[in-house]
């Protein structure tokens, strides 16, 4: 066969792979731009382009997505015990429909809680933790992005081995990217005692590639006996503990005990049975009744809101614009990785330009270079619209929250960017009413004194503009 009719037979196979990929992309439906990003960059790359995609490409998410299904199917409440919570939600109409909107985007009503309590730093919530973890007598259960082996890391362990050997019933799932310096022998310890362990998404190579960067469960639960339970930003790691490191971040987590904490259980069986399908060595789980015990009704009002790449409802991005589009008078955000999305963007901007208090509160310098880099890219368009941005210099700024008006807290594990929305597995909890409204604004108000505003007129050196602009094109995956 000659040079050119070689030339000829590579050019048409190339241009019959391209025209596959692109079919089968554009049927994936996503945003154009995302579209298009995939087509041009997988047409350089013929082959090795084709098993990116495959392997870590939207395709995968799908694959995901129905095996959560079949988790989730198998730890659902009772619905009709559902609709009778949520009905008992006498409140003003725009909070009926937040609480409708969290019940459609991810299947959670809203719930009573006997008590909702917000723990500010490590030393306050570790205190919190381990005491529940001490008083539990059936069960406990954990879910971690960030396990060290550390002063605390070993506190906790020790904590957790002692109850499992007493006869409670101890599971822990943490990340196996995020926790990857505590492996299986660190926790023999528990495992020896009764114990069970599991790794969200291992990242060894085994029957298939495991996604490595994406799709991490980034959420911090703990559930005792069905009755109390915690969430919020703090993993178990001496960096959250300033008894320690006076350098800690700085953080804030949320204690809830009543009927809620049956949401926040249901949020971790279904990480759980999702991450027992694919693993070897767990155990059935015991019945649900003893795992959702019937508690008496409480006078705080909590939905908790979870989200992931297996549900393009997103949950927590669609909440927390729905509460700023609704902000009457105030809009304060803290957050320590801010990179907004382009809705989010819009509705911030809005809310300040019809006369909203619109607050933002990050770190002056996040733990990664780059995303502090991107979210200085978005000042100025934020400043010019009336939104006051403050940068907090004390520590490392790790507190996930919103508040909005006198009536919407959120407090959890996702940050304000789009890794969080779309790519990770997050939860946070929407408590309604006034009394957790009045001690997020006094934590706001305090944390302003350790940070600096940045002027309306907020001025950088062209080159430091451009690295910011630079580090904005990477927004969708920081």
């Amino acid at each position: 066969m000659t040079d050119i009719a070689w030339q000829t037979l590579l050019t048409s196979g190339w241009a019959l792979y391209l025209v596959g990929l692109a079919f089968w992309i554009i049927l994936q439906k996503r945003p154009p731009a995302t579209t298009v990003a995939w087509i041009l960059s997988l047409a350089a790359l013929p082959i090795l382009g084709y098993l990116i995609y495959y392997f870590f490409g939207p395709q995968r998410l799908k694959r995901f997505r129905l095996r959560r299904l079949r988790s989730r199917a198998a730890v659902d409440p009772d619905d009709k015990s559902a609709q009778a919570k949520e009905s008992a939600f006498d409140a003003p109409v725009h909070l009926r429909q937040m609480a409708r909107l969290g019940f459609a985007s991810c299947d959670n009503p809203i719930a009573t809680a006997q008590e909702a309590d917000l723990l500010v730093d490590g030393a306050q919530t570790f205190d919190a933790i381990f005491t529940a973890i001490a008083e539990a007598r059936e069960h406990v259960h954990l879910e971690y992005y960030i396990f060290a082996t550390d002063r605390i890391g070993k506190a906790l362990r020790d904590l957790l081995t002692q109850k499992a050997a007493e006869g409670v019933k101890v599971r822990l799932l943490i990340d196996a990217l995020g926790s990857v310096t505590a492996g299986r022998r660190f926790f023999a310890p528990l495992t020896r005692a009764g114990g069970e362990l599991a790794f969200f998404h291992d990242t060894r190579i085994g029957r298939r590639f495991r996604p490595v960067i994406n799709f991490r469960t980034h959420r911090k639960i703990v559930v005792c006996d069905g009755k109390v339970g915690f969430v919020g930003g703090l993993n178990v790691t001496d960096d959250q503990d300033e008894r320690v490191n006076p350098h800690a971040f700085h953080d804030v987590h949320l204690r809830i005990t009543g009927g809620a904490v049956r949401w926040l259980q249901t949020v971790f069986l279904e990480d759980w049975l999702y991450t027992a399908d694919k693993s070897r060595g767990k155990t059935p789980l015991e019945n649900f009744e003893r795992l959702m015990p019937q508690v008496s009704a409480g006078s705080e009002f909590v939905q908790i809101l979870h989200s992931g790449p297996n549900d393009e409802r997103e949950a927590i991005h669609r909440m927390q614009i729905a509460a700023i589009d609704n902000a009457r008078e105030r809009a304060w955000l803290t957050t320590p990785y801010f990179v907004p999305t382009a809705p989010a963007v819009f509705a911030l901007i809005s809310a300040a330009m019809r006369g909203v208090d619109v607050r933002v509160l990050v770190p002056e310098r996040a733990d990664s270079r780059i995303v502090s880099a991107a979210a200085r890219s978005y000042y100025n368009e934020l400043l010019n619209a009336g939104v006051r941005i403050w940068e907090f210099k004390d520590r490392m700024l790790h507190s996930k929250t919103l508040l909005v008006d006198e009536d919407c807290s959120f407090i959890g594990t996702a940050n304000f960017d789009s890794r969080s929305f779309r790519l990770n597995y997050e939860v946070c909890a929407l408590v309604y009413g006034a009394r957790m409204a009045q001690r997020l604004h006094d934590q706001f108000e305090a944390d302003l004194h350790y940070a600096r505003r940045i002027p309306a007129q907020f001025r950088q050196s062209l080159p430091r503009r451009f690295m910011d602009a630079c580090a904005r094109l990477f927004s969708p995956v920081l």
